[in-house]
């Protein structure tokens, strides 16, 4: 059974909204970084079209994959996932406190872009074969276990963004697998109980973070000095914003990391509310193409895997604009394709190229559809 597959029926039935919407968005995305490179003289947006570039081939391939394969690496993956966590805590880069990565030479290496694909994966794996809709608690001892190694090593680098980002995709994804509501009960109390432990385990600049999120004021020359001025950018954007390259809080340094976790920020303030909706507009096709992928999918695998792709878009995209408006701590979750980053840019568009796999293998008649209970049936 080839692992690849070479079929004229690809083209044919790609989902052209859902490339068209990532088309879109990495446009977008080069133009937003041109004017943060501006602002700060380095060549963000050559380098995030480099990575686009990378990410697109990575796409092409990932299309022809049979994806219902990746089942059996799912624990060699999950292996070298926390392989690559384990290296980064021992000899990983560091850059602002934080050691996230792994200096590869040509590019620095964020192992924790992978561990939210890899969480992805594991996930539809394990409860593709329970073979249940209605999951008890003991349903979830095996996965939680599994989850909290890499949760744990992510958080102690320390990334409580990405750490956070993970444990929800994995919540979220549960909860569509199906839980009984006594399970969902017993999860929030769990949840709930071991929230205050955590705070005593939090970095000093992270509780400031909260602390000054829950009082703006006091934080305005420390922690709370991101958020007020991405807060300044957007609001002064106003209805149709101030221009392309006209963004004074980035181009004047006043907004800090316009070209990372506040790139948002400042395509608000060029581009204003028009802009923005339009952004969120593309945004809502593309995750609404994944929500038809996954609905319309007929193994529960393929289900699982491309809910788990939207659940991860979605929440990266609602935390980094609650983030940039004030309306959550920051955190530095990165916006999807539209914040600099090689690693985050390649696991995105690799999943996005899952989501699109999923696609296509509804209507390519291979071998491996034919016969085996729970797999697709060719239509």
């Amino acid at each position: 059974m080839p692992f690849f597959r070479i079929d004229k029926k690809i083209l044919k039935h790609l989902d052209w909204w859902l490339l068209a919407s990532l088309v879109c968005i990495m446009a977008i995305g080069i133009t937003n970084l041109y004017s943060a490179s501006a602002a700060t003289n380095r060549p963000f947006a050559i380098k995030q079209a480099v990575w686009y570039a990378v990410g697109l081939v990575g796409i092409t391939a990932l299309i022809s994959l049979d994806y219902r394969k990746l089942q059996r690496f799912v624990y060699p993956l999950y292996a070298l996932t926390l392989f690559c966590l384990l290296l980064v805590d021992i000899i990983g880069a560091s850059a602002k406190g934080a050691q996230r990565w792994l200096a590869l030479g040509f590019f620095n290496f964020q192992p924790s872009e992978l561990a939210k694909l890899t969480t992805i994966i594991l996930v539809a794996h394990l409860f593709s074969k329970t073979g249940k809709l209605n999951h008890s608690f003991k349903d979830i001892l095996l996965p939680a276990a599994l989850l909290s190694v890499p949760f744990g090593l992510i958080l102690i680098q320390p990334d409580l963004g990405t750490a956070g980002l993970v444990a929800l995709i994995a919540v979220t994804m549960v909860f569509m697998a199906g839980l009984r509501w006594t399970t969902l009960v017993l999860l929030f109390l769990s949840v709930i109980s071991v929230l205050p432990f955590g705070w005593r385990f939090l970095k000093p600049y992270q509780k400031d973070r909260i602390l000054s999120f829950l009082n703006p004021e006091s934080g305005v020359k420390t922690e709370g000095y991101h958020a007020l001025q991405s807060k300044i950018a957007i609001g002064s954007g106003q209805i149709n914003g101030k221009g392309f390259l006209q963004g004074t809080q980035a181009h004047l340094s006043f907004l800090p990391e316009s070209h990372t976790d506040f790139a948002f920020a400042l395509w608000a303030e060029e581009w204003g509310m028009v802009g923005s909706l339009v952004l969120l507009l593309i945004y809502f096709i593309l995750l609404w193409r994944g929500v038809r992928i996954a609905s319309e999918t007929k193994d529960r695998f393929g289900a699982l895997l491309a809910s788990g792709v939207v659940i991860m878009l979605f929440w990266q995209i609602s935390i980094n604009c609650a983030m940039v408006t004030g309306v959550f701590p920051v955190v530095g979750v990165p916006f999807p394709l539209i914040s600099y980053g090689g690693s985050s840019v390649v696991m995105t568009l690799a999943a996005i190229g899952l989501l699109l796999s999923i696609k296509v293998s509804r209507y390519l008649n291979t071998p491996s559809s034919k016969g085996i209970k729970g797999e697709l049936t060719p239509q």
